[in-house]
């Protein structure tokens, strides 16, 4: 059995005895959430901050940066571009004080931003989870078990994953986000592609067209997912919806690349057209 994923990426990452799991972060005393969008939870419900506040961005910049830490230039550059250094050292020393006293109860008395030698990080051995950590924790296990053989462990990882990832991550415009934001968006449609495959070699039509229909949501161009709709439809005995999966996918390839579908989309069209018992 794959172990179960962890809260952050720091050498102790939840507390002995926790069982992490995708529902809302709550077996974290604290939880962000930068995919989807962001949000903090304290036991698993919402806490109100003001969005696009400083301590979204101080907290957004800490999750994203080495589980080492950044030096505190970098975190007020990053934070108070504007503001002379006195001032935002100022503010970042008022600012983690602010959230200390907020969370100190949820953390048992630690802090959540911590500062070790010249770095701050934030402080994951205390309790705070991070669902970009879990979501990969998570989705190491289900590789894991895969490459193990072990099929029922890796869909078991691979639905944990599949539940912390609520959107893209929401977080950053320049090169280094954008990369990371496409890297774990390409994870998580190989682990949908994956679990589809495997609800439909276990005659779950339904549950690999709903994975299917979720895979083309984020990425419409997928043409293994589309032939994918198109097999789970016939075998729903939906054989209208499934020529007009085939007619959605030439659309959409059309109007994003001036380009035709694939020979296997094609042959799978013309079967389902001809000989729908044989798909």
């Amino acid at each position: 059995m794959a172990s179960m994923p962890s809260a952050g990426p720091g050498p102790s990452r939840f507390r002995p005895g926790q069982q992490p799991t995708a529902e809302a972060g709550g077996t974290w005393p604290v939880f962000i959430r930068l995919l989807g969008s962001f949000d903090l939870l304290e036991h698993g419900a919402a806490v109100e901050f003001r969005p696009g506040g400083k301590a979204e961005s101080l907290l957004s910049v800490l999750a994203l940066t080495s589980p080492d830490g950044v030096t505190r230039d970098e975190l007020m550059d990053a934070v108070w571009p504007s503001s002379d250094p006195p001032l935002a050292g100022h503010s970042l020393n008022a600012l983690v004080s602010s959230l200390h006293r907020q969370f100190r109860d949820a953390l048992h008395g630690d802090s959540l931003v911590i500062r070790t030698a010249a770095l701050y990080r934030l402080n994951f051995q205390a309790g705070v989870g991070l669902d970009i950590a879990a979501f990969e924790a998570a989705a190491d296990d289900g590789d894991l078990a895969l490459r193990a053989g072990d099929g029922q462990a890796s869909r078991l990882a691979y639905r944990r994953a599949a539940a912390f990832y609520r959107g893209d991550l929401c977080i950053g415009s320049d090169v280094r986000r954008v990369l990371e934001r496409e890297r774990l968006r390409i994870r998580y449609l190989t682990i949908q592609a994956a679990l589809a495959d495997s609800h439909f070699a276990d005659s779950d039509y339904r549950a690999a067209l709903e994975r299917s229909l979720d895979l083309l949501a984020h990425d419409p161009c997928r043409e293994d997912a589309h032939r994918l709709a198109i097999r789970c439809y016939v075998r729903l005995g939906e054989r209208s919806q499934a020529l007009r999966q085939y007619q959605l996918c030439r659309t959409i390839l059309r109007a994003e690349f001036e380009a035709e579908p694939e020979a296997a989309t094609t042959a799978l069209f013309d079967l389902v057209r001809e000989h729908p018992d044989a798909v």
